[in-house]
């Protein structure tokens, strides 16, 4: 009798105690797989790598002697070969890609279940391979899926046939759905970084157009007139347009060093919040102009997008100050209101952001139609669009502009 009042212990040395060790251990063993499975899914580790890696213990689960870790295609037709260990050099040649519905495999796949088949007939006919006839004799197939969706597969390939037992079959399951949901993270980690990529190359196209393109195409039409005046021998009006373009190409210069700058600061890795402490304490020493920098919120529930949109609408506000106000001094506010999120930029020049003076009410939010035509403001909208918010340009009473970007605090931490 044990210790614990109820229970018996099978004699030391019979068969029951050996198979409930052996049972013991192997649940000890199953928690230690998913374990590590769960915790590498954390990492940033690369997920092919990952798989194959995690091929040698499903090898050893399954009791096989061979094993293949496969991926789904681009074209979501065929499976690549990933990762392989004892399987003989043909065998890689001929199955780099499988087809997506072959066999054992294909069945088992898109009946989303773990498979264990016997007959290796067809792999042998199909693939031509003596490997299937002379060292496989059973083959199992663990479909890698997410969300019913299959990612992936790993095929374990055995050298005598032997029933898979139900917790093997339970515990690869798991495991398949684990790894699924991992190249699914992987796949949308990649498709948000290309749409990342895409947003930003579209971002720099509109600064350059808003800025140095312009000047660009107001120099060409000042030397084709310059042009003009040489051949007239003109020199009163050649000494003009020369001056004009000595001015634009100055301000090219200035501007294509205030994109660089622009285009170097990135959003600061430890977010919004420290991204605008760092701009608004650079910013009088670097434009020489004066930032008063107000922050009301002590928390921001933004995702990373989100911050990083607020961001650049912000350095683009600060940006245009410099370029366009003449102000002296600048303010850049945080605050909460009525469930918003308020971003305000204001400055003391004189049509500071690089928008009209518009003859909207002093200190107001009317829309003017001049402003709708503004590609730097529009630029801005379409991040604030992003955010579910919006931007208003007004003047303020003792001169200057007042910009500001408002979007709603709910659902925001995405």
């Amino acid at each position: 009798m044990s210790a614990v009042a109820g229970s018996q212990r099978l004699p030391a040395g019979s068969a029951e105690a050996a198979d409930e060790d052996a049972a013991g251990s192997y649940k000890l063993q199953a928690l230690h797989v998913l374990s590590e499975v769960t915790s590498n899914l954390a990492s940033d580790s690369d997920i092919e790598e990952l798989l194959g890696r995690f091929l040698a213990t499903m090898i050893r689960l399954a009791g096989a002697q061979a094993g293949a870790v496969r991926v789904l295609t681009s074209d979501g037709a065929h499976l690549r070969l990933i990762g392989s260990l004892g399987l003989p050099e043909d065998f890689l040649l001929r199955e780099q890609l499988m087809p997506l519905g072959c066999g054992a495999c294909g069945t088992a796949m898109s009946e989303n279940r773990i498979s264990f088949t016997i007959e290796m007939h067809d792999c042998a006919e199909r693939t031509g391979l003596s490997f299937f006839n002379e060292k496989c004799q059973a083959m199992v197939v663990v479909p890698l899926l997410y969300r019913g969706k299959l990612l992936g597969a790993y095929n374990l390939y055995l050298d005598q046939p032997f029933e898979l037992p139900e917790e093997v079959a339970l515990l690869f399951r798991s495991i398949g759905e684990h790894l699924g949901m991992a190249l699914e993270n992987v796949r949308l980690k990649r498709e948000n970084l290309r749409i990342t990529l895409m947003n930003e190359r579209q971002m720099m196209a509109n600064e350059v157009h808003d800025s140095l393109a312009q000047t660009l195409a107001y120099m060409k039409l000042r030397v084709a007139l310059l042009q003009d005046a040489l051949l007239e021998a003109d020199t009163e009006r050649a000494g003009k347009y020369a001056g004009d373009v000595s001015q634009a190409l100055d301000d090219a210069y200035t501007g294509l060093r205030q994109l660089l700058t622009q285009f170097r600061n990135r959003m600061d890795p430890l977010g919004l919040l420290h991204a605008l402490g760092e701009l608004a304490t650079n910013f009088p020493e670097r434009t020489g102009i004066a930032l008063d920098y107000i922050n009301s919120i002590s928390d921001l529930h933004l995702g990373v997008d989100q911050e990083a949109q607020v961001f650049y609408i912000v350095q683009e506000a600060l940006a245009n100050v410099v370029r366009h106000s003449g102000a002296s001094r600048a303010r850049l506010l945080l605050d909460k209101a009525n469930n918003q999120y308020l971003v305000t930029v204001e400055d003391n020049g004189k049509g500071g952001l690089g928008f009209f003076v518009v003859a909207n009410p002093l200190g107001s939010f009317a829309e003017h139609p001049q402003l709708r035509d503004h590609l730097g403001l529009a630029i801005m909208r379409e991040r604030a669009q992003k955010l579910g918010g919006r931007i208003d340009v007004a003047n303020l009473p003792a001169g200057g502009v007042r910009l500001r970007l408002s979007f709603p605090v709910s659902g925001s931490a995405t």
